[in-house]
């Protein structure tokens, strides 16, 4: 039985081949396209090279009236959780591609999703490059004592810190916090030139043209350092699997999984 996906920023940089991976899928079928630059228009007409007859829908309330399994959220900082707990009420499972949720926009999704029995996966980066990193900061989060986290993107890129980086403070938080030699509130000067402390992480926002998504973590320790960083380059394909995997694998979770990594072992 093919399960019924729903793309959320169908027409985006990622939603669109999203949309013909999903279409070409033997077990899946793309029941529903949401795009509000494409409201009411042909799912074909949108991004081409799709014999689909679907209307793209203006909202996700408006898509799932048609029966959904999973929605694949893609879209912006600022629609995102509306996006996710509309779905969720609704009973229906999510993997969530897009960036912007803070640590308490998780807590509450994580018991929406268990009061609903639904499975919600995230990860602030689908690639397998960005999974290697967190994987490979967190071992090294084991034996050295310092760390921060530099977070490039795009001068468009209106949420700071980036998904990825927000997900790889996490992640380090669960192995334990950095030490810190000079307490941040002690910093002499502006100490918002140290950046933001997020899960006890100094990360540093940087946006610029030319940048996709780049993040790097530096771990030191006296008299060594080690830096570990992935780069983005201008395409979406390395998204579009682990996107995939995820839908796949959502619906036999009820409640928040937090990493690819952990769907993958």
């Amino acid at each position: 039985m093919r399960l019924k996906i729903c793309v959320a920023g169908a027409t985006g940089w990622v939603g669109k081949p999203l949309c013909r991976a999903v279409s070409e899928a033997g077990d899946l079928s793309l029941v529903g396209a949401v795009s509000r630059s494409h409201k009411g228009q042909s799912l074909k007409a949108a991004i081409g090279e799709l014999n689909l007859d679907l209307t793209v829908s203006g909202s996700v309330a408006e898509a799932l009236v048609t029966p959904t399994d999973v929605l694949v959220d893609y879209t912006r900082a600022d629609v995102v959780k509306a996006n996710v707990m509309t779905a969720i009420t609704k009973g229906v499972h999510v993997v969530i591609g897009s960036s912007g949720l803070t640590s308490e926009d998780f807590v509450e999704i994580n018991q929406a999703a268990l009061d609903n029995k639904v499975g919600v996966i995230a990860a602030g980066n689908f690639a397998i490059t960005a999974v290697l990193l967190q994987r490979f900061a967190c071992e090294a989060a084991k034996y050295l004592s310092h760390w921060e986290i530099i977070d490039y993107a795009s001068d468009a890129k209106e949420d700071a810190p980036s998904g990825t980086a927000r997900e790889l403070a996490f992640r380090l938080s669960e192995i334990r916090r950095p030490e810190v030699t000079h307490p941040i509130e002690k910093t002499i000067g502006e100490k918002e030139s140290r950046g933001t402390t997020l899960n006890g992480s100094q990360i540093h926002s940087i946006r610029l043209p030319s940048y996709v998504i780049s993040v790097e973590a530096i771990l030191g320790a006296k008299d060594e350092r080690l830096t570990i960083r992935h780069d983005a380059g201008s395409g979406a394909e390395p998204y579009i699997q682990g996107t995939l995997l995820a839908v796949h694998k959502v619906k036999d979770y009820v409640g928040l999984i937090r990493g690819l990594d952990k769907i993958m072992d």
